[in-house]
C-alpha cells in the first residue's frame, strides 16, 4: 500500500508556518485534553491539534475497518495494536482530509469547530502506556567516550560491544511527556576520600539526548522477530532525555548496571512521528567494523537523517545551545534492536518503548550528555549569563529538539523540555 501522505506537493488548506515541525506530510499522532477537559487522541497539523475521536464519530474515516471507540482512548495502545496496514490508511485519510483541494471539512464550519484546537486549547499527555522500556547504548561515540573517561583509553569498548547490541530493561512508571518537571534524585554516592558511601542529593544530574521507538505487538513467547521484518513493528519514534545520576551512578552500577541512578525520570516529546512519515529521509547506517551474526545483519537503509540539539536554559534565562548530533551516528539500528530485543524469545508489546542510548556524534561539539560536554566535570561550559555548567543545576531547564530537513519538507518531532527541580521536600502535615 503506498504512502500517499507523504507527497511532497501536497498542501493544506490549514494556516501553518512555513517552517513548522508539522506539516500536512507528517501527521504524528499523540493524546491530549481538550478544552472541554475531554482526553482524546488525535494528530496536528502546524499549529492545529485535530481530535480524531471527532472526525471518526463525524464520519470521515468511512471505510476503513476501525472500532467506534478507537480514537476514545487514554492511550494509543490499542490503535497501534492494530498494525501497520490500519495506521497507514488513518495516515493517508487524515491527509487527504486536510489536503487543500479537499473541502469536505474545509467547507463544514461547524465540523471544523469540533475537530481542530489551537495549541493553547490543549494539554498534551503520555502519547501510550508504557507496559516495558529498554534503554540501548548504541552510539559507539558514546560508548568510546565514556570508556575512555573510566577505564583503559586503549580498550574503551568492552569485549561484547561490537557484537551485540547492548541494553537493559529500566523503569516505565517513571517516563513523563515533556513540561512535567523533575526533582534531583537522592541516593548513595561514595566521595573519593571516603571508604564509605554516603546518602543525599545527587550533586552530578545529567540529560542523556535519545531518541525512543514505540513498538506493536509483536510476537509471542518464545518467538524471534526476524531483522527483516523488524520494522513493521515499530510505530513510530519520539526525543527521549533519559536523565541520569552520575554519581549515584558509578557506585551502584557494579554488577548489575544502572538503578536508582536511571529510574528515576526519563522525559518524552509528546507526538509519535511514524516511521512512514521518515521514510524520505532514510540513510545507511556506519559501516560494521566486526561482522555480525547473522541474525543481527540488517541490509538497505535502515536508518535516519534526524537532526538533534539539545539546549540549556537557566531559570529567568536564556538558551545555550550545547549540543547539535544527529540519530545517523547509531552504530546499531533500530532493526538490529529489535531482534537482538527477541532473538531468545522475549515478547515485545503494543507501547513498549526502546531508547536508542545517548547519541554522540564524532566531534565535541555534538556529545550528547553534560558527562562529555564537560569531560567528567573537569571542562565545565560557560553560559551566555557567564555562570558555568559542570552538570545540570536546581531550576535549569533542558529543551531537546529534532527533525528532519529536507529540500522540499521539514518532518520533526516538537521538543521535550523539562525543569529539574530541587529535592522533593513532602508536605508538613
Amino acid at each position: 500500500m503506498p504512502i500517499t501522505a507523504n507527497d511532497p506537493k501536497r498542501k493544506t488548506w490549514l494556516d501553518t508556518p512555513a517552517d513548522t515541525d508539522f506539516p500536512i506530510q507528517n501527521i504524528p499522532f499523540g493524546v491530549f485534553l481538550t478544552r472541554d477537559d475531554v482526553i482524546t487522541i488525535g494528530t496536528r497539523i502546524g499549529d492545529y491539534a485535530i481530535d480524531l475521536g471527532a472526525l471518526h464519530q463525524l464520519g470521515y474515516f468511512e471505510g476503513i475497518p476501525l472500532t467506534d471507540d478507537i480514537f476514545l482512548q487514554d492511550t494509543l495502545n490499542d490503535f497501534i495494536s492494530d498494525g501497520k496496514k490500519t495506521w497507514r490508511l488513518v495516515r493517508n485519510r487524515i491527509a487527504d482530509i486536510f489536503d487543500s483541494e479537499n473541502s469536505k471539512l474545509r467547507d463544514h464550519e461547524e465540523h471544523r469547530q469540533t475537530v481542530l484546537f489551537t495549541l493553547d486549547e490543549i494539554e498534551m499527555q503520555m502519547p501510550v502506556q508504557v507496559g516495558d522500556y529498554t534503554d540501548f547504548y548504541s552510539s559507539k561515540e558514546h560508548a568510546t567516550n565514556v570508556g575512555t573517561m573510566f577505564r583503559d583509553p586503549e580498550n574503551a569498548l568492552l569485549p561484547n560491544w561490537l557484537h551485540i547490541p547492548v541494553g537493559y530493561h529500566g523503569r516505565s512508571s517513571s517516563i513523563i511527556p515533556s513540561g512535567i518537571p523533575v526533582h534531583r534524585p537522592q541516593g548513595q554516592t561514595k566521595p573519593k576520600d571516603s571508604d564509605k558511601p554516603v546518602f543525599g542529593p545527587s550533586k552530578r544530574v545529567d540529560f542523556e539526548l535519545e531518541m525512543a521507538f514505540i513498538t506493536t505487538d509483536a510476537n509471542v513467547l518464545g518467538e524471534p522477530i526476524p531483522i527483516e521484518e523488524a520494522e513493521d513493528y515499530i510505530f513510530g519514534m519520539v526525543m527521549f532525555n533519559d536523565w541520569s545520576a552520575r554519581d549515584m551512578q558509578t557506585w551502584e552500577y557494579v554488577p548489575l548496571g544502572p538503578f536508582l541512578a536511571k529510574n528515576f525520570a526519563s522525559s518524552i516529546s509528546p507526538w509519535i512521528v511514524t516511521l512512514d512519515a521518515l521514510d524520505p529521509f532514510r540513510t545507511e547506517s556506519p559501516k560494521p567494523e566486526i561482522e555480525p551474526l547473522p541474525y543481527l545483519k540488517s541490509s538497505g537503509k535502515k536508518s535516519f537523517d534526524i537532526h538533534l540539539e539539545v539546549s540549556l536554559q537557566p531559570e529567568n534565562g536564556e538558551e545555550n545551545l550545547l549540543a547539535q548530533s544527529n540519530f545517523k551516528y547509531m552504530y546499531w539500528n533500530m532493526s538490529q534492536q529489535l531482534a537482538h530485543h527477541t532473538v531468545n524469545g522475549c515478547p515485545v508489546n503494543s507501547g513498549d518503548m526502546m531508547a536508542s542510548g545517548t547519541i554522540s556524534g564524532p566531534t565535541p561539539d555534538s556529545y550528547g550528555s553534560m558527562l562529555e560536554l564537560s569531560w567528567k566535570g573537569e571542562k565545565p561550559i560557560k553560559l551566555k549569563d557567564g555562570s558555568e555548567r559542570k552538570f545540570i543545576e536546581d531550576n535549569d531547564t533542558v529543551i531537546m529538539r529534532g527533525f528532519c530537513n529536507g529540500k522540499d519538507r521539514r518532518i520533526g518531532f516538537g521538543e521535550v523540555r523539562t525543569k529539574l527541580l530541587p529535592v522533593f521536600q513532602p508536605k508538613k502535615k
